[in-house]
């Protein structure tokens, strides 16, 4: 149920007066009063939004660590959600940081009970982070694993009913099995390959049910870039073939870490061509009764995808990115533009084939949506325009990635069109109060800023150590700043990285460690705070992970965090005239912050910051060291 504005209206003042007033009582008096310092950031900070608010312009707050980011953003966009009757989107850099902002002791729990605000908050999650029933039954089908049949005994009795639900309600979240691992995730959760409007299981989906419960929220709804993204690129087609937007209508978008929106805006703009699932699409196609014209297609269809693929890792550029560039000789293209010509002539066999009633109709449809895709892609991949290629490996499957173009015109055109208030939050979105590289990246023209300082004082609270050492021994000085026994989180420039320095690690080593990926990452991160294990290493969580007190006291910074040199940093290179200054360092620079911001979550926090650093990392030294928060000293 909507519930009213939490301070009233009248005939004299508008609404943004009375909300002007409302902010002021609230950080001045209430919270005060609450046992809350007064910080003249925070309320500087709720101001600017309740402009922006008016204005619906688009904001880029930078509070330093320790403002009250989320309170100042929270109360206003509370207010405003109530007033328009829409709620407002609260966009995390991802699900773990979405967990972290709901969990129980939060600052949304803490208001809620503070002002008995009785908030309406649902969390709508991208579509990986949940189970997909007929993967869980292929997968099933394939291997026995003990996870499988853990996920199946914790299903609602209503999914395997026959007859009538009549209660049903939202299950099957990543977060809720906190012991499966990534890879085995990767099994079973949504996948895009599934065809969920034709699923006969969609009424009794996970998935499905959240997204209705979601869709009725009234205050706030919270999810993370990836699904606003998803969202944003898919909703006018969703319209246009009769089907639901992922999100609802909203009053305002916050953003929150707002500066990795450009790389989850890249994520969502991709197209795949993965090696294993041409064959598992055309498998559930190939049953009996089929038209021999119809499986001669596919199976010519099927030795040109595997021949492409052959080409395509030879035409690889070797690397050690996770993502690596192509060469595209004529072959190659070749072998892409006959594999367009076998499935568009197999697409109108699937019309025939669809009148028999042979195939399954999920099954045709799946395929038909699956060519769709697999068409469009290729066209780009074949296409001489400013389309980006890469070869990566997801979920262990050979995958072709494909970007139609850097994704600035896209996010003016449909995103950052003046229509809406969006507000970027984050401690680091410029490079010295300048935000130029954050706005070109995104293609905003036209914003409103400022910068606040951090209210911490760092000088007491925080030590910084440079250790300089060639590339080949940072491995083991990381195992030996294991020694004096502090909660550490270990960051990684990549996975790649990570997982190399675990396979370095002494079999016989005696330390309680957790590698990202080994577990649901919300579940590690409440262990770590809890002091359940000493050292949580991770290339993910250099932004948004808050662990105050003793929960963190050692961050160790193996790399310094320069953008990988791969195909999609390459093409903004060759855009840049200056790619060191414009691309490069910026990024490292927003990174390192991000890092650094992690030890240090409240005014009685202590700790200390490692960074490692190989003779070309010191060369650079004047380009980074004026960013740190206290001086670095030599170890």
């Amino acid at each position: 149920m909507r519930q009213p504005l939490p301070f009233p209206l009248s005939k004299e003042k508008t609404f943004f007066e009375s909300l002007n007033d409302w902010i002021g009582d609230v950080f001045y008096d209430e919270l005060p009063e609450k046992g809350f310092d007064l910080r003249d950031e925070q309320i500087f900070m709720a101001f600017q939004i309740e402009q922006a608010l008016k204005d619906k312009s688009v904001l880029f707050a930078e509070a330093g660590v320790g403002t009250g980011k989320t309170l100042a953003y929270l109360l206003p966009a509370i207010a405003y959600a109530r007033y328009t009757g829409k709620p407002a989107l609260i966009s995390c850099a991802d699900e773990t940081l979405i967990e972290q902002l709901v969990k129980k002791g939060g600052d949304i729990d803490r208001l809620n009970s503070l002002f008995d605000l009785k908030l309406d908050v649902r969390l709508a999650k991208s579509r990986d982070q949940y189970l997909c029933l007929q993967r869980l039954e292929g997968a099933q089908k394939r291997s026995d694993a003990d996870f499988l049949d853990d996920i199946e005994f914790s299903l609602p009795e209503f999914v395997n009913k026959t007859y009538s639900m009549q209660n049903t309600y939202p299950y099957g979240e990543r977060s809720s099995f906190p012991d499966v691992t990534d890879e085995e995730w990767q099994q079973v959760n949504y996948h895009p390959i599934q065809n969920c409007t034709a699923c006969e299981l969609r009424n009794k989906c996970g998935q499905t049910i959240h997204r209705n419960h979601y869709r009725q929220a009234t205050d706030l709804v919270i999810c993370s870039h990836d699904f606003l993204m998803e969202h944003i690129w898919t909703k006018e087609t969703r319209i246009r073939e009769g089907q639901t937007p992922l999100l609802p209508e909203v009053s305002q978008i916050v953003l929150d870490e707002g500066h990795l929106l450009e790389f989850a805006a890249q994520r969502a703009l991709t197209y795949e061509v993965q090696e294993m699932t041409l064959l598992n699409v055309t498998d559930r196609v190939m049953v009996d009764g089929v038209r021999e014209k119809t499986l001669s297609l596919i199976e010519e269809i099927i030795d040109l995808h595997n021949e492409f693929f052959r080409e395509l890792k030879k035409n690889t550029i070797a690397s050690d990115e996770d993502r690596k560039g192509i060469h595209k000789p004529a072959g190659l293209l070749a072998l892409g533009r006959e594999l367009i010509r076998k499935i568009d002539a197999l697409m109108e066999e699937f019309v025939f084939e669809g009148e028999l009633y042979t195939i399954p109709e999920y099954d045709l449809k799946l395929a038909e949506e699956y060519f769709e895709v697999y068409t469009f892609a290729m066209n780009l991949f074949v296409e001489e325009g400013d389309a980006i290629n890469w070869l990566e490996v997801k979920d262990e499957i050979e995958t072709l990635v494909i970007m139609p173009r850097l994704v600035t015109d896209i996010l003016e055109e449909n995103f950052f069109d003046g229509k809406m208030p969006i507000i970027f939050s984050s401690a680091t979105l410029s490079i010295q109060k300048d935000f130029t590289y954050i706005a070109d990246s995104l293609g905003i023209d036209d914003f409103q800023s400022f910068s606040v300082p951090s209210p911490f004082d760092y000088e007491d609270t925080m030590k910084i150590f440079k250790h300089p050492l060639e590339q080949k021994d940072k491995f083991s000085r990381v195992y030996d700043l294991f020694s004096t026994g502090d909660q550490t989180l270990v960051l990684f420039k990549s996975k790649m990285d990570m997982d190399n320095f675990k396979r370095s690690l002494p079999l016989d080593h005696h330390y309680a460690i957790e590698f990202e990926g080994d577990r649901e990452l919300s579940t590690v991160v409440k262990d770590f705070q809890e002091g359940k294990f000493q050292i949580l290493c991770s290339y993910h969580l250099w932004e948004g992970l808050d662990l105050p007190g003793e929960a963190l006291t050692k961050v160790i910074i193996v790399d310094l965090p320069f953008p990988p040199q791969d195909p999609v940093f390459e093409a903004k290179r060759r855009f840049s005239n200056n790619p060191l200054e414009e691309i490069d360092l910026p990024f490292m620079q927003l990174r390192i912050q991000q890092g650094i911001g992690r030890l240090i979550r409240t005014s009685s926090d202590h700790g200390e910051i490692h960074l490692l650093l190989n003779e070309e990392e010191l060369a650079v030294q004047h380009l980074w060291d004026k960013i740190l928060p206290v001086p670095a000293e030599n170890f």
